[in-house]
């Protein structure tokens, strides 16, 4: 897909690499939504909400695991729809009772391997006190748990498939550490020394190009730093030589080819980390050429399709999206961020 190309050269001609602009973005009552992101949001969570099974999941490749349909429930609460009484009501009761029946109720474990368990976590934090269903608190606390023990038994104090595995990965450990992020702004504790413990594994996962590789240094690509650099900037280091260089691979990449199959997944996470990144021209930059390739992908029904599905595609889409908003605590700026 030539999306991604155009996408990064873009964003490279729109600002500089030494843009040290930092101020606090608008909260969510002050942000301007844009016409266009209306219109796209709107039709894809119409397609989302039509295509929904009756179990909550949906009948695409990816659509059952309880991830994915956490993600598309997730973009549902980022609209700011009233999650209790709105548009969406019934469609976010039904994802979350398909998430609760994917749970292992003695351990707390997420469907079947930890990526689904991470973002199923984060559809549980971001529900946590704004949908009224107190099955969510206490399956919470235990779907944290469960990430705080495996983190714990793992030796590189990170996470991959199975909830015991004794390796990692950056992609499934940053699933799951967003998700602690997500449930610690809900309210939920989570020691400090997990972070960081989590943050030192993708140190030594970064490249010396400053990308980060699957599960150590070397095959840097740009989804996989995206995601480095997200977990960097929530952890509040955005001054530390690890975001810079992650940032600075992000904006002048030349291989977003590789990017191509990962298309959805890779500007889900580097929408965020834009976001996250304290410059305003690095975020605007990359949002407007961001809706401009999204508008151009969607299809009549309002979906986008990728390579793991419509359902998953689509959800990933509007939440790279949902920064315009920014209803959900996850996309609020974070508080080390100064003007």
């Amino acid at each position: 897909m030539r999306a991604v190309t155009t996408l990064i050269l873009s964003l490279i001609l729109a600002i500089s690499l030494h843009s040290h602009a930092r101020e606090i973005f608008p909260s969510a009552s002050s942000a301007t939504v844009g016409p266009d992101v209306e219109m796209m949001y709107q039709k894809g969570l119409s397609f989302l909400a039509k295509t929904q099974a009756k179990e909550g999941g949906w009948s695409d490749s990816y659509g059952r695991n309880p991830g994915v349909v956490g993600l598309g429930i997730t973009a549902m609460i980022a609209s700011g729809e009233d999650p209790n009484h709105g548009k969406y009501a019934q469609n976010i009761k039904k994802g979350l009772d398909f998430i609760f029946t994917s749970t292992n109720k003695t351990n707390g474990f997420i469907g079947n391997s930890m990526y689904n368990h991470g973002f199923a976590t984060l559809a549980l934090a971001e529900a946590y006190g704004e949908v009224e269903d107190e099955r969510i608190g206490p399956a919470l606390r235990q779907a944290v748990n469960l990430i705080l023990t495996s983190q714990a038994d793992n030796p590189l104090s990170a996470w991959r498939y199975s909830p015991t595995s004794r390796d990692a990965d950056t992609t499934v450990s940053g699933a799951v550490l967003v998700a602690l992020f997500a449930a610690a702004n809900a309210g939920i504790e989570v020691p400090d020394n997990a972070v960081s413990k989590a943050l030192k594994y993708y140190e030594t996962c970064q490249s010396p190009d400053g990308g980060f590789g699957y599960s150590s240094a070397g095959g840097s690509n740009a989804p996989r730093t995206a995601i480095g650099a997200l977990v960097f900037a929530l952890a509040g280091k955005r001054d530390s030589p690890v975001f810079k260089r992650a940032t600075a691979y992000l904006m002048s990449n030349t291989h977003s080819s590789r990017m191509d199959s990962y298309y959805f997944y890779g500007i889900y996470y580097a929408s965020q980390a834009f976001f996250h990144s304290g410059s305003r021209e690095r975020w605007d930059a990359w949002n407007k050429i961001n809706i401009k390739t999204l508008k151009n992908l969607q299809r009549e029904d309002g979906s986008w399709h990728g390579s793991y599905g419509s359902s998953f595609s689509t959800s990933a889409a509007l939440l790279s999206l949902a920064l315009n908003y920014r209803f959900l605590p996850i996309y609020e700026r974070s508080p080390d961020q100064k003007p």
